[in-house]
């Protein structure tokens, strides 16, 4: 597979004054090098293996990736209708559509947002116009818990996403919302979201992760970098429905400052394999970090899920919820750790992973962790694996609904209680219709 992907340039939308990408060798020689960097690492370092404890249960077969090479840039006829597609909330502060890695639709913030200092624009622009806070926060903590190398080929190859600084003390009250689309049998994508949320700020934002063909295979390496001031609120949503045939990798890196709270959700319908690692580090006394997921495994799809909860600071807390549900003969995989440094006292964490099974055939792998080196600490982890309640398949046929029908209504119900917690109805209901879809059951 090709890693010497540049930049690209983004297409023209209707701001084009605002949407304007940089000219043909405008991209800086730092970001260049960085890319050499991500290029070399990715060359020299091994692919994984069953005896790396981080690859415990994977299918590596999975992992793969020498069918796929780069996207290629689409025809105006085939990425508007993907724009047309590209329709969520009814009231959004701002939206941008990438197509193969390449920006073709932005709806742009608000006058009023702007004059507020709020900076919103494509990666590769933001790069040439904001170099300090973008090499302060881009990639800065790398991939932590296995993916180094699928993280190198990312940094190697990253040409589109999202950046968006919100500063001191503003609230953006309407959601954000990014698609990437992914387009061509065997294509690669490598979408990128830098959010950096200054002190006292609030903001939500929403990545789509897409496929133009529900049955090309396809690869995805995305990586978030998240970033929270002092007292700042971020809710961020991650709801990933690739081809039915695509590989994924997404690393997920947040980091929360004093009195900070990061909420994070992640929602896994599609892929044939998806890994996902989650890295939430907690550095200010009074930091808060939710950590949720929610996913519905058919087929033999299989999803790979890896955390740490890394409490860096005294008086923090942290809180999990892994819901999955696997019917026919798919696999999910679960390996997370809450780790408490040296100083953190009054550490408050907790941890818990459930898996609902809807057949003999699934399979789940849990193996969730404590690493305590403070004192005076309250952390917890565990993880379930069950079957539906006969009780309540008793309840719901005796008002006339039909098996199969009242076992999709109480996984739905089951997967829920993890959507619930964004306290957003609009968002809930969102997320609650596009599970539903998947079971085939109407909300």
């Amino acid at each position: 597979m090709s890693t010497g992907i540049a930049l690209t340039h983004a297409m023209s939308s209707p701001d084009r004054a605002e949407n304007s990408s940089p000219a043909a060798g405008a991209v800086p020689d730092w970001f260049e090098a960085l890319q050499a960097e991500g290029r070399q690492r990715f060359e020299s370092l091994p692919m994984p293996t069953r005896r790396n404890e981080a690859w415990r249960f994977t299918d590596l077969k999975e992992v793969d990736l020498t069918p796929y090479g780069a996207a290629k840039p689409l025809p105006e006829s085939e990425w508007k209708p993907l724009v047309a597609r590209s329709k969520e909330l009814e009231k959004t502060a701002g939206r941008m559509v990438f197509a193969n890695d390449v920006l073709v639709e932005r709806e742009i913030l608000s006058e009023s947002l702007r004059q507020k200092g709020v900076i919103w624009k494509p990666l590769d622009q933001a790069a040439i116009d904001h170099p300090e806070l973008f090499r302060k926060h881009f990639m800065a903590h790398g991939a932590a818990l296995g993916s180094e190398k699928f993280a190198a080929l990312h940094q190697a190859s990253v040409r589109s996403g999202t950046f968006l600084y919100v500063p001191r003390g503003v609230t953006i009250d309407l959601p954000i919302e990014v698609f990437h689309w992914l387009s061509g049998e065997n294509a690669s994508t490598f979408p990128h979201t830098l959010l950096i949320a200054e002190a006292n700020s609030k903001v939500t934002l929403i990545d789509y992760f897409l496929a133009a063909d529900p049955e090309a295979p396809g690869l995805s390496i995305g990586v978030n970098d998240l970033h929270l001031a002092e007292g700042a609120q971020l809710n961020y949503i991650c709801l990933q429905e690739w081809s039915s045939r695509a590989r994924a990798f997404q690393i997920n890196n947040t980091v929360v400052a004093a009195n900070a709270t990061a909420k994070s959700l992640n929602v896994n319908l599609g892929g044939a394999y998806a890994r996902t690692e989650s890295l939430s580090k907690l550095m200010g006394e009074g930091a808060r970090s939710d950590m949720l997921s929610v996913t519905v495994a058919k087929g033999e799809q299989e999803f790979d899920q890896r955390t740490l909860q890394d409490h860096y600071a005294p008086g923090a807390y942290s809180d999990l919820l892994y819901k999955n549900s696997l019917d026919d003969r798919a696999r999910t995989i679960f390996a997370g750790l809450i780790k408490v440094e040296l100083g953190a006292h009054r550490t408050d964490a907790y941890q818990k992973v459930r898996n609902l099974m809807l057949s003999d055939e699934a399979e789940a792998n849990s193996a969730p962790g404590l690493e305590i080196l403070a004192d005076d600490v309250r952390c917890t982890h565990g993880a379930t694996a069950g079957e539906i309640d006969r009780e309540e398949l008793f309840y719901l046929a005796a008002r006339g609904i039909g098996r199969d029908q009242a076992q999709r209504l109480i996984v739905h119900g089951f997967l829920k209680e993890a959507i619930n917690r964004l306290e957003d109805p609009a968002i809930i209901d969102l997320l609650a219709r596009r599970v539903a879809k998947k079971f085939g059951v109407s909300v």
